[in-house]
């Protein structure tokens, strides 16, 4: 397995941010930290290009460092910087080393190692947040690109029958499974594939992962989909909304709603006959 390389960059201006982190994402980065100074952003060594990361970086005139982070050190820089996070009248998402808020339905212990989707930001956080407003008694669930397996393992906490939960990185196969034992999940079912399969059907389909992925997809995404499902995206900014709409269109998907966090947004959409 990989090692990674930990790339820091000092940057405070919120919209120079946003854009980085498309661009990061479009170079192969796996995961990005965002905090008030700086963008910490992980992508494996082998496909780390140091030229075209500088290249990026100088047209915003950002200083950053490149670190190797070895697979067994990968915890112990997470626990360093990790906080729970709260979705507000909803869950908690903590590690196991913080403590429960008793007050809150749903507790979902997340470790990444080498994997991303904490809550903390913004894609996740909406995700979470629709993920709360919908109906999962006994749907049958997608979640593509799952990382963490936290949508997974919130859906299948909401009344899920059944859960397919599909990524391509082996890290995240290994995370995701841990992270479902841990939460004392039965029903989520792992599976290691660089598409999505429009073979089976669902009445929910997850995918927080970028624009480019879910076009690709998208339509096996709606060919999955049962009559009246709905399917939310994220992993998008603000100014993708009409591209994917457009192609979502193409295959009677129909939009119900869009919300937008720090100009990132997530979109709802209904199959529409």
């Amino acid at each position: 397995m990989s090692n990674y390389i930990h790339v820091t960059i000092h940057v405070t201006d919120q919209f120079e941010k946003d854009v980085l982190v498309a661009h990061l994402f479009d170079n192969g980065f796996e995961g990005i930290e965002e905090k008030a100074e700086e963008l910490n952003a992980f992508i494996k060594e082998d496909q780390f290009n140091e030229v075209e990361v500088k290249g990026i970086l100088d047209t915003y005139n950002l200083p950053y460092a490149a670190t190797l982070v070895a697979k067994q050190n990968w915890n112990a820089l997470w626990e360093s910087n990790f906080e729970p996070v709260i979705v507000e009248g909803f869950c908690m998402i903590r590690a196991d080393f913080h403590d429960r808020d008793e007050t809150l339905p749903l507790d979902i212990i997340i470790t990444p190692k080498m994997s991303f989707g904490t809550g903390h930001h913004a894609t996740t956080y909406m995700m979470v947040e629709q993920m709360s407003q919908l109906s999962f008694d006994n749907k049958t669930v997608a979640d593509f690109g799952t990382g963490t397996g936290i949508l997974a393992i919130i859906a299948e906490k909401l009344g899920a029958s059944h859960i397919t939960a599909i990524d391509v990185d082996d890290f995240s196969i290994e995370n995701a499974t841990e992270n479902i034992e841990r939460n004392k999940c039965y029903n989520i079912e792992v599976i290691q594939a660089d598409l999505f399969s429009g073979t089976k059907k669902f009445d929910i389909i997850l995918a927080n992962i970028n624009k480019n992925v879910i076009i690709d997809n998208i339509h096996s995404l709606a060919a999955a989909l049962n009559v009246g499902g709905r399917v939310l995206l994220s992993g998008l900014l603000k100014e993708d909304e009409h591209d994917i709409l457009m192609a979502c269109q193409l295959y009677n998907l129909r939009r119900v709603n869009t919300v937008e966090r720090n100009k990132w947004i997530a979109i709802l959409l209904e199959h529409n006959i």
